[in-house]
């Protein structure tokens, strides 16, 4: 994806501490085995695991040949975003219908090389990885190859595990502007309060503390 100078990320921990909170619910993008054909995308729940992302998907998914044969793969996740209007965006002492309109949004990609699981105890433990990140609070039954239920269930997954090896992050908040619009537009938000618009202008006031005057921010770096 394109990134521009003032929408790059600041650093890992902006990225990681906004993935944190972001769901872990993305698009796995994988090649089609055909060049002629589209990519096949895949919409899934994933568990970070160190310097791998871990996901399970049914039997019967498409995925599966095209993942196999995929020496990369890659996985996004976005939100916080919004449709900002033309005329928000209108130069100071201009015409509003002179603005130019935009979207915010977050977005992280994740490039990885994939390994397909089918060992049940390799599954069970993608199972148990994941129940722990998204179900911290139990409430589920015993994992385990020969356990009830799941143990005659694993012979309808496969799992997966993609080794990150690169990582893009987007923060795309009209940084590049004046302090004050970017405050005007933060008030526009708040006010319209639809879709994501809370996150989005929650967002544009986080990097609008951390950043400040955009080129007085580079000057410094």
């Amino acid at each position: 994806m394109l990134i521009r100078p003032w929408d790059a990320t600041l650093g890992e921990r902006e990225w990681q501490e906004w993935l944190a909170v972001s769901g872990h619910f993305g698009v796995l993008a994988v090649n089609n085995l055909d060049p002629a054909s589209a990519p096949v995308l895949v919409p899934t729940h994933f568990t970070v695991a160190g310097e791998e992302l871990l996901l399970h998907l049914a039997n019967a998914n498409p995925v599966w040949p095209h993942l196999e044969a995929a020496a990369e793969v890659r996985l996004a996740i976005f939100g916080d975003y919004a449709y900002i209007p033309s005329y928000w965006r209108a130069k100071a002492g201009g015409p509003d219908e002179d603005g130019v309109p935009t979207s915010y949004y977050a977005a992280v990609q994740f490039t990885c090389r994939p390994t397909v699981v089918d060992d049940p105890q390799g599954k069970v433990e993608i199972l148990a990885a994941q129940l722990g990140a998204f179900q911290p609070e139990g409430g589920h039954a015993e994992l385990g190859v020969d356990s009830e239920p799941y143990g005659k269930m694993l012979a309808g997954i496969r799992g997966a595990r993609l080794e990150i090896i690169a990582v893009d992050a987007k923060f795309k908040y009209d940084d590049h502007n004046p302090t004050e619009h970017r405050e005007r537009v933060i008030g526009h938000l708040e006010e319209r309060g639809s879709g994501l618009d809370v996150g989005a202008a929650r967002q544009q006031r986080r990097r609008l503390a951390e950043i400040g005057d955009w080129r007085e921010f580079r000057n410094q770096e």
